[in-house]
């Protein structure tokens, strides 16, 4: 089995629609796709109608999440999407998006970059708007020559210059409503130094005892030192470790299955959750 844990569509900032992702899913040879849109599920009603026969969709989301100024990202599997506390907290940090990007690009404006709403409100299209969008406005204008170039302390990294805080979830909070939501709470790339400060592990120690289930070791952001690091870490803590593209479709240089979990650690995940279940595709519109 060829299993991606950790992938976005346009609900939020990739560029593949949900059909068209599962699609390509389907076509990259995978067997199990999750669908992780930013902190919405918008997407899933589309992904399910459009999956292929032969293609698994785990429904799930990417939660932004803060501690001691440091943002950090968990993926929530297999959760009920309408449990009111999770969906109201989801609700609190989508509604903060465009307030800050209005104010990114406020800042980008002061540092002579003629970026503009409108411009950001396009690219976002229906999506939750947020950094890779005004990202690829900046690749638009010419400012930087990809998305990933515009992450740095120059541009939009956090303490970047143009860079706005927004509400976050403590990630402790998280991990306790997801698990109350009936999901599974997964650490996303906790040791991608590359997009700014990285929380130490004494933290994930922390969340691990408050109940995380596992953290992502298998990804495009983590060299293999880190990788082999991170899984000696998951052993000491009892943690699941899984493996994903992070994909977002022509936005990111990750292909679909660039990295995938084990069959076992998948079963597993399945196992723990109870808010929703895997849906096998029965061949889509």
């Amino acid at each position: 089995m060829r299993i991606d844990l950790h992938c976005h569509s346009t609900a939020s900032d990739g560029t593949d629609t949900p059909a068209e992702l599962v699609r390509n899913a389907a076509a990259a040879g995978l067997d199990v796709v999750a669908l992780t849109d930013h902190d919405t599920t918008r997407g899933h009603a589309e992904a399910l109608a459009a999956l292929p026969e032969g293609l698994t969709l785990v429904t799930g989301a990417e939660l932004s999440c803060r501690i001691g100024g440091v943002s950090m990202h968990m993926l929530a599997y297999l959760f009920d999407p309408e449990e009111p506390a999770l969906l109201a907290e989801r609700e609190l940090v989508r509604d903060d998006r465009v307030p800050r990007a209005k104010g990114m690009i406020a800042k980008l404006n002061e540092l002579g970059v003629p970026v503009t709403w409108e411009q950001v409100a396009r690219i976002a299209g229906d999506g939750s708007v947020g950094r890779p969008h005004i990202a690829t406005a900046l690749v638009e204008l010419g400012v930087v020559p990809t998305v990933n170039d515009a992450f740095t302390g120059d541009w939009l990294a956090d303490g970047g210059r143009a860079h706005m805080e927004k509400h976050e979830t403590d990630p402790f909070e998280a991990v306790r409503l997801v698990k109350g939501a009936g999901g599974v709470a997964v650490f996303a790339h906790p040791a991608a130094a590359k997009r700014g400060r990285t929380v130490p592990e004494s933290v994930i120690a922390e969340l691990a005892a408050a109940g995380l289930d596992g953290i992502e070791v298998d990804h495009m952001d983590h060299d293999a030192a880190t990788r082999t690091r991170l899984r000696g870490l998951a052993g000491d803590l009892g943690l699941l470790t899984t493996g994903s593209s992070d994909y977002h479709g022509s936005r990111k240089t990750c292909v679909l299955g660039e990295y995938t979990t084990d069959p076992e650690v998948y079963g597993e995940i399945t196992r723990r959750a109870f808010g929703a279940f895997p849906v096998p595709g029965a061949g889509g519109a």
